[in-house]
This record gives C-alpha cells, structure tokens and sequence, in this order.
C-alpha cells in the first residue's frame, strides 16, 4: 500500500514539474537604471537591505499547454519591502497549470521617489511583450497582478499607462487603491509620495480618480476583515470601473484579514482560487 501511496506522489509530482519550465531571472536594466531612489547605486544590491535589484523572475507554462496569457506580479509589502514568496513565487504553479506565464517583478523601493517602483512595472510589461514569440505570448492578453500596495502598484501602471502601454487585464488583492488620509494605507503613502505629500499628489494616486474607458476589466479579492487596508479601497475602485464602464469583479470574503496571498491557511483559499480561475475564463 505504501509503494502504491509513493507512486502516486510520484506520478503526481512528475505532472506539476511538466507543466511549467524551470524558471529563470531577467536583469531589468541591464544598461544601467533610469532614474534612482537614493540607495539603488550602492552595489551590490543586497535584499536583506531592502535594496532590491530591478529584475523579474520569468516561470512558463509548457509549450503546448500556453494559451497566450501571461500575467506580470508585483508583491506587497507597503513600498518598504517585497513579499515576493506567498504573493509572488507561490503563484506559478496555479497559472502556468492553465497555460498562463507569470512574471514576478521584483521593483525598487520608491524612498519617496514615485517614480522608481512605477519605472520598473512599466519596463516589465514591456519585456514581456517584446519576448511574446519567444515565450509564446499574446501581447494583447498581458495582464498586470498585484497584493496589497503591489496592487496600488499594478493599478497606477493600468490607470496612468496609454492603452498601448497598459495591461490588458488586472488582478487586484486587498490593494492599495487610494493616498487620501483615513483610507489608504499610511506606510504605502508615505514610502512612495512622501509623509507631506500635496493634495494634488494624493488626488492623482487615488487610482479610483485616474479611472477612464479605456481602463483595463479588473478583479478584486479581499476580506471583509481587513483592518491594514480598508475594503473602501476596493469599492470605490469597483465603482470607478463600473461607472466608466468597464468590466469588474470583487470578492469580499468574509474572513481572512490582510496579506494571505497564496497561503493554504486562509480559509476561503479554495475559494478564492476557483473564483480567479472562473473569472481568467472570460477574458
């Protein structure tokens, strides 16, 4: 029974393995980085510093199985630092399972200098779409996902982006959507437009206020419970979307608090990946 049991593991195994290449690593400015935050210089970049080096790690679904979809992910972690595991990694083997590549980006730290994080996001769609035959992409089926303010991240690429540059879909967990005091997140404020941040740069990174037509369909999941970032963030985006008309979905779950991206142990996990899945089904 038990060498019955460990052939199965086996079998099992050997089938996730085969429907995904092994991933790989791609400098992002390999001809040197555009703009700076202030520690980015110092080499070499050292993760435990929080001085992350602007690259994304690339995991591909077989070839035959690619459906043309890829997704380009920027973790959370409030502008400070990058949960790149649970809300990055984690997530490869449930999109290349249904043919879709998923990018990681690992960004720089904004240090107050808006631009850096917002820089890199951009040039990662822009990689992908330039690997499109090589990676077997439909550069008109290039989404953008991100978690908490990886999501204020993925929606400002997507609500600030020309629709040439824009992705063509977003995934949006418990993000960050709006800088206005009582309801964004403070650390993810203060990190990327500063501590006094003018009403003016508040305004223009309340993502729900940069919505337009011409904004891409999105996909908010979040708990009811979270009390790091306030499901307001999420409603007023859904509103935003909707009253420009265009196509959105959110998913309050009732419990689960902030930050379980991937994490078996949150308890509407199943959940949440069914109604994901369903949901990638109608782009």
């Amino acid at each position: 029974m038990k060498f019955i049991l460990s052939l199965i593991i086996s079998f099992t195994t050997l089938i996730a393995t085969a429907q995904q290449s092994a991933p790989f690593d791609i400098d992002l400015w390999p001809q040197g980085l555009p703009n700076s935050n202030g520690i980015d210089k110092t080499q070499p970049f050292d993760d435990s510093q929080r001085n992350f080096k602007p690259s994304v790690r690339v995991f591909l679904p077989q070839a035959d199985k690619a459906n043309g979809m890829a997704v380009v992910c920027c973790p959370g972690g409030g502008y400070s630092h990058l949960a790149t595991d649970h809300e990055g990694y984690d997530w490869a083997p449930f999109f290349n399972e249904r043919g879709i590549a998923l990018i990681v980006l690992k960004y720089r730290m904004p240090r107050g200098v808006t631009e850096v994080p917002i820089s890199d996001a951009r040039e990662a769609l822009r990689l992908v779409r330039s690997h499109a035959e090589e990676w077997h992409i439909n550069t008109s089926k290039v989404g953008i996902m991100g978690s908490s303010a990886g999501g204020h991240l993925a929606s400002t690429i997507a609500t600030h982006s020309t629709p040439a540059e824009a992705p063509n879909f977003q995934i949006l967990f418990y993000p960050v959507i709006s800088m206005q005091p009582g309801v964004t997140h403070k650390g993810s404020h203060d990190n990327l437009i500063g501590v006094d941040a003018s009403s003016e740069l508040n305004h223009n990174y309340s993502n729900a206020t940069q919505v337009t037509r011409q904004t891409p369909p999105a996909i908010m999941l979040l708990s009811d419970d979270d009390t790091a970032v306030p499901s307001r963030n999420s409603v007023e985006y859904y509103l935003a979307l909707r009253a420009a008309g265009v196509k959105s979905t959110l998913h309050i779950y009732p419990s689960g608090g902030h930050g379980w991206g991937f994490r078996t142990n949150f308890r509407f996990h199943n959940s949440m990946l069914n109604d994901l899945s369903d949901w990638l089904k109608t782009l």
